[in-house]
């Protein structure tokens, strides 16, 4: 008898010990002194790592990170698409707002499309939903302003993938069973080479991406709005009875905008301005903070809020939002604090299953972010929109068009109707966070998932403590729109908090431990006291934080 109490004395001192240690997240955080890169694809983090140590700056890296990453999940993002930037500048503390999305083709009116027999609605693919893409321009005007390196050596990596082949990754190879990839015989013959879709671990190689990426490098953005590439953008749009035309692509450029920003229990939390959705992210932060935390993320009282928040945020959303260059937006009356107090009533005990928008007064995607080691933060967001954007295939240059003229309306009296040289209402949000000496940028996609899943990773970091790795590992819950009471969440809530939810009234669609649908996040933290940099990247993806070697 003495025996066996001294032997489960013996076992129970090592499970104490390291009881302290335990967590209920999976990866480490990634900390050093040097710069990191989290994205959503090894690959992409490894290349742009490299370029980080050969003395590249966060915006550098982030270039070349995005360039691989249109080469390696091309369903999600790549030169086809848009793009919107957020960039600490380690110097001043500076944010720097960047938004590189295209306008609609000057020709592209609801008079146009009437003539082709589209009266009611924007057509989600195909020539018509596509707008000028601006991701080339915006990585111009970034290295522009922050870059350090050549231009030209930022795409050594994408274009090597692109020329040579790479491994299809474990969940982007399941991007390629889009069946309508194979609709037209370019997209066949460059998607499902041999007749058929290509499986995870194949090789798979686009040598016409590979050239356009190549003309890039040597002749910049231009050589993209005016030169080859240009001219088989509007070679397949007059092939497809598009409306592009060249000045359309000539005349365009990003703009440098002013972000915008509200403050969480201490922390300022900085967004993009509309005609991005970044402000219902704010918004919904500010109803949140009218409530005191639960004890948990996944308490049923505190998941409740949120849901509910998110729900009165983006009612308000789709009411108001639009290109500020078209429409006028209560941008300062939605994040006041009174506003929120006042819409913060309406959070009930059960779920609000038809949610109106207020009357403020006024007074598929990817993410990466990356730190250098002076503490330069990029948060990036790039995009072709839907899953294959358009579908449609630019002639002999390996990439295809977004179809973000999609989140046009046709209504003639909503702020978001289509217009001539407008940009269209956007999905994709950059975020940045900072408190003292902390500064954090991050990200997670995902279309209408993004600003209630930006607000779930801001409290769970404010209201829980989390850290950056377990912070994006969390469970979330997502919902595309505020009508209905659906609510997709993660089975890892557990069944008292779902039980509980299911009571008030929300109805709950169960999706696995890691849903691709609750987004993709990847983050980035510099304490500029101790001057070390930390790197995270969700589970829900193929990526990783990698450091600069």
């Amino acid at each position: 008898m003495h025996r066996f109490a001294l032997l489960v004395l013996l076992t129970l001192l090592p499970v104490a010990a390291f009881a302290q240690r335990d967590r209920s997240h999976g990866r480490s955080m990634v900390i050093t002194q040097n710069g990191i890169v989290a994205t959503s694809q090894v690959l992409a983090s490894q290349a742009a790592a490299q370029i980080l140590a050969k003395g590249g700056s966060a915006a550098d890296a982030s270039i070349a990170a995005n360039a691989v990453l249109g080469v390696i999940e091309p369903g999600m993002d790549g030169i086809g698409g848009d793009i919107f930037v957020l960039y600490r500048e380690a110097s001043t503390g500076k944010v720097h707002g960047l938004n590189g999305s295209g306008w609609a083709p000057k020709r592209l009116t609801a008079d146009f499309l009437a003539s082709k027999g589209i009266r009611n609605k924007m057509p989600s693919d195909g020539i018509h939903s596509a707008t000028v893409p601006g991701c080339v321009d915006g990585w111009w005007r970034m290295h522009q302003k922050f870059g350090k390196l050549p231009w030209k050596s930022l795409f050594d990596a994408a274009i090597k993938f692109a020329e040579q082949g790479f491994p299809l990754q474990e969940t982007a190879s399941g991007h390629w069973q889009t069946a309508k990839l194979a609709n037209s015989a370019a997209g066949k013959q460059l998607f499902h080479p041999e007749g058929k879709v290509p499986q995870m671990g194949s090789i798979w190689k686009n040598p016409g991406l590979g050239r356009a990426l190549r003309l890039i490098a040597e002749g910049g953005r231009d050589a993209y709005y005016k030169g080859d590439i240009a001219k088989a953008i509007l070679r397949t749009s007059n092939e497809l009875g598009g409306a592009f035309d060249a000045a359309d692509l000539a005349d365009f450029q990003s703009e440098w905008v002013t972000p915008i920003t509200t403050e969480y229990r201490g922390w300022k939390v900085t967004e993009l301005p509309p005609n991005g959705q970044g402000i219902s992210a704010l918004i919904m932060l500010n109803l949140m903070e009218r409530f005191t935390p639960g004890r948990t993320t996944n308490d049923p009282e505190w998941l409740h809020t949120k849901i509910e928040a998110m729900k009165l945020a983006y009612s308000d959303l789709a009411t108001y939002i639009a290109d500020p260059k078209y429409a006028a937006i209560p941008t300062e009356a939605l994040l006041s604090k009174n506003y929120a107090a006042s819409r913060a009533k309406l959070i009930g005990k059960n779920a609000n299953c038809g949610v109106r928008p207020g009357k403020p007064i006024e007074s598929d995607t990817t993410y990466l972010s990356v730190v250098d080691k002076e503490g330069n933060i990029t948060s990036w967001i790039q995009s072709v929109s839907g899953m294959w954007g358009s579908y449609v295939v630019v002639d002999g240059m390996g990439f295809h068009l977004h179809n973000r003229g999609a989140g046009f309306s046709l209504d003639s009296k909503h702020p978001n109707m289509l217009a001539s040289r407008k940009r269209p209402f956007h999905t994709i949000i950059p975020g940045v966070m900072e408190k003292d000496d902390i500064a954090i940028g991050f990200g997670i996609m995902g279309g209408p998932n993004q600003p209630l899943a930006h607000a779930q990773f801001v409290s769970n970091m404010v209201d829980h403590g989390l850290n950056l790795q377990a912070a994006l590992e969390a469970s979330r819950f997502t919902k595309p729109n505020s009508q209905g009471c659906e609510v997709t969440v993660e089975s890892r809530i557990g069944i008292p908090a779902l039980t509980e939810l299911g009571a008030r009234g929300h109805e709950l669609l169960l999706k696995p431990e890691y849903t691709q649908s609750m987004g993709r996040g990847n983050a980035v933290m510099r304490n500029f006291k101790t001057k070390v940099n930390y790197g995270a990247s969700d589970p829900r993806a193929d990526g990783a934080a990698i450091p600069e070697p």
